[in-house]
C-alpha cells in the first residue's frame, strides 16, 4: 500500500485550482481525490445536459491536475467496482492510500455537509473542512450581518460588497452617483437578425465519451443532450467571458428582463454555469466586466446590472441558505399543495409563454431569470403549486442549479415560501407583464387582452384568485396595498368572473387535461 498524507476530496463544483482545499498541497505526499457517483447524478433527476457538463469538467479539471504534477485518485461513473456515492467513494480510497487525514472545501449542500461531518468518525481519522474562499462572504460574515435585522433586504448588502470589493466606487461613492440602475433594465426586446452569433465550444473527444455515457445512463432524465456546447474547462470559459464582454455586454442591461420566442438567450452571459461549478472566479468576472466600462466599452447600467447579479444576489442568496437551512426548505407560508402539473416536463400546454420556456428549458438546461421567475415561477405561484415540488423541478432542469443558490430564489423569491423573509413582497403577475415584456402572447391560443371566461389567458383571472385566496396573510403587506385596494373597488359581478373564471381552469389543470 502506498501511504498519503492527506486525501483531497474535490467536488464536482469545486473546480478551481485556488480552491482552499488544495492549499499547501505537497504532490510527493498527497493525493486528490475525485469521483463520479450515481447518488448525486439521480437523488434528483438532474437534466442531462447538466450531468454531461460537470463530468467532463471534472475529467478535464483532473487532466489538468495531473499534468502540473498532482496526483489525481478518479473513479468514473462505469468503474466496476463504483460505490456509487461519495462516502463509498472516500471509503474505497482511505483502503487505498490510508492518509493521515482528509482534506475538503466545505461544499454548496446542506445535504452533503452532514455526509461529510459524519466521516470523521467512521474513518477514524480526521476530515478538515475548509471554507469556500472563492465566496466574498462567508457563513460567519453573512450571519453577522443579519443579525438583529427583522428583514434582510439585498440592496443594502450589496452595498456593502461593493464597498469590500471596490467595484464601480469612486472612493466612498458609486460610480454615476446611484448604487443600482435597474430602473434602465426594464425594456422589452424586439427580435435582432443582426445580432452576434453566441459562441459554443465544440465537444472534444473526452466530452464525446461523457455524452456517451450520460446518453445511455440517463435516458429518461428530462431534456435533451443534442447539440451540446458548454466550456468544459476553464480556457474554454474564459473565451466564452470574453467573448460575452465583446458581444453582449453593450446590451445586457436594457435587455436583461426582455423574453423573446425566437432567441432564448438575448445579451445574457451564460457564465453562471461556470462560475458555479468553479471554471471561472465570481470576482475576475467582475472586474473583467467592469474593466469595459471603464474602457469606454460598455454602459454603466449593464455593467452595474451585472455586477449586481454575482457580488450581490448570489452571494445574499448563498448567506441565506446557509442562514436558514435546514427548516427552509420545507416552509409553505402560503399552504400551497397543488402538485406539479405534466406539462412542466412535457411543454404540452396552449400557454405559449410556458411552452415556449419550458421547451428551451428542455433543450438548454437554461432559461433565464425573468424567464425563471416570471413565467414558470409565476405560473406555480398562482396555481397554488407546492413550492416543494417547484423547487425540485428547478434543481433537475437547470445546469446553473445548485441546490444553495436554487432553493433560496424558488422558495423565497419566485413562491414567497417563506413568507417575506428573502424577499419584500410575492412576483405574481398577470398576462399583461408578459405581454409587455415578451412576444410570447402574439401566437398563443389564449388571448392576453381577455380578462375571463372562454379563450381568456389563464394568468389573468389566476393573479385575482390568487390575491382573492391569499388576502388573510398578503393583505397587510405594504406593497400590496394598492393591489388589494383596487380589488376591493371591483364590482362584486366582476370579481366573480374572475373567481369562477380561475376556478375552472384549475379544475381542468386537476383533471390533467391539457390546458
Amino acid at each position: 500500500m502506498v501511504k498519503a498524507s492527506t486525501l483531497v476530496f474535490i467536488l464536482g463544483d469545486q473546480l478551481s485550482p485556488a480552491i482552499s482545499s488544495l492549499d499547501g498541497f505537497d504532490p510527493g505526499r498527497d493525493v486528490v481525490l475525485m469521483c463520479e457517483v450515481l447518488e448525486e447524478a439521480t437523488y434528483v433527476r438532474h437534466h442531462p445536459k447538466k450531468i454531461a457538463f460537470i463530468f467532463s469538467a471534472m475529467r478535464h479539471f483532473a487532466a489538468e491536475l495531473r499534468q502540473q504534477g498532482f496526483s489525481v485518485d478518479y473513479t468514473v461513473l462505469d468503474a466496476p467496482d463504483n460505490a456509487g456515492s461519495f462516502t463509498g467513494e472516500l471509503e474505497r480510497a482511505v483502503r487505498r492510500w490510508d492518509p493521515e487525514a482528509v482534506r475538503i472545501t466545505e461544499p454548496g449542500e446542506w445535504r452533503v455537509l452532514q455526509m461529510i461531518e459524519a466521516w470523521s468518525g467512521a474513518l477514524h481519522r480526521p476530515v478538515h473542512i475548509l471554507p469556500d474562499s472563492r465566496f466574498l462572504c462567508s457563513r460567519a460574515e453573512f450571519a453577522a450581518w443579519a443579525k438583529d435585522r427583522g428583514q434582510l433586504r439585498m440592496e443594502y448588502f450589496y452595498r456593502d460588497m461593493r464597498r469590500k470589493t471596490g467595484l464601480l466606487m469612486r472612493r466612498d461613492e458609486p460610480e454615476g452617483g446611484r448604487w443600482n440602475f435597474d430602473a434602465e433594465n426594464r425594456k422589452p426586446a424586439a427580435p435582432d437578425l443582426f445580432a452576434p452569433k453566441r459562441k459554443g465550444v465544440a465537444p472534444d473527444a473526452i466530452t464525446k465519451d461523457v455524452l456517451e455515457l450520460v446518453a445511455r445512463r440517463f435516458p429518461a432524465h428530462f431534456g435533451s443532450l443534442e447539440n451540446f456546447d458548454f466550456a468544459v474547462t476553464a480556457a474554454d470559459a474564459q473565451v466564452l467571458l470574453d467573448g460575452f464582454v465583446a458581444e453582449q455586454l453593450g446590451t445586457f442591461g436594457e435587455r436583461q428582463d426582455a423574453m423573446l420566442s425566437s432567441d432564448p438567450f438575448l445579451s445574457h452571459s451564460l457564465l453562471s454555469f461556470y462560475i458555479n461549478a468553479g471554471l471561472l472566479d465570481p470576482l475576475d468576472v467582475c472586474r473583467r466586466v467592469e474593466t469595459a466600462y471603464l474602457a469606454g466599452d460598455a454602459p454603466l447600467n449593464s455593467v452595474e446590472g451585472f455586477i449586481r447579479q454575482i457580488i450581490g444576489w448570489r452571494e445574499y442568496i448563498r448567506g441565506v441558505y446557509w442562514l436558514k437551512m435546514p427548516d427552509y426548505r420545507e416552509v409553505n407560508f402560503l399552504k400551497a399543495e397543488r402538485p406539479m402539473p405534466d406539462f412542466y416536463w412535457t411543454a404540452e400546454t396552449d400557454m405559449n409563454c410556458l411552452h415556449t420556456v419550458i421547451s428551451e428549458t428542455r433543450d438548454n438546461a437554461y432559461a433565464h431569470h425573468i424567464q425563471r421567475l416570471m413565467i414558470t415561477g409565476n405560473f406555480a405561484l398562482l396555481a397554488g403549486i407546492r413550492p416543494q415540488a417547484v423547487h425540485e423541478w428547478y434543481l433537475e432542469v437547470y445546469a446553473d442549479a445548485y441546490e444553495w443558490v436554487e432553493l433560496p430564489n424558488v422558495i423565497g423569491m419566485s413562491q414567497f415560501a417563506d413568507g417575506g423573509f428573502l424577499g419584500s413582497k410575492p412576483y405574481a403577475a398577470g398576462g399583461n407583464y408578459i405581454n409587455r415584456m415578451s412576444n410570447y402572447c402574439e401566437t398563443c391560443r389564449y388571448d392576453v387582452k381577455k380578462k375571463t371566461g372562454e379563450g381568456a389567458c389563464p394568468f389573468n383571472a389566476l393573479y385575482w384568485d390568487f390575491i382573492d385566496r391569499n388576502a388573510d396573510k398578503l393583505k397587510r403587506n405594504p406593497r400590496l396595498g394598492p393591489v388589494y385596494a383596487a380589488w376591493e373597488k371591483m364590482s362584486a359581478a366582476k370579481k366573480g368572473d374572475y373567481l369562477r373564471s380561475a376556478a375552472a381552469f384549475l379544475a381542468v389543470l386537476d383533471r390533467a387535461e391539457r390546458v
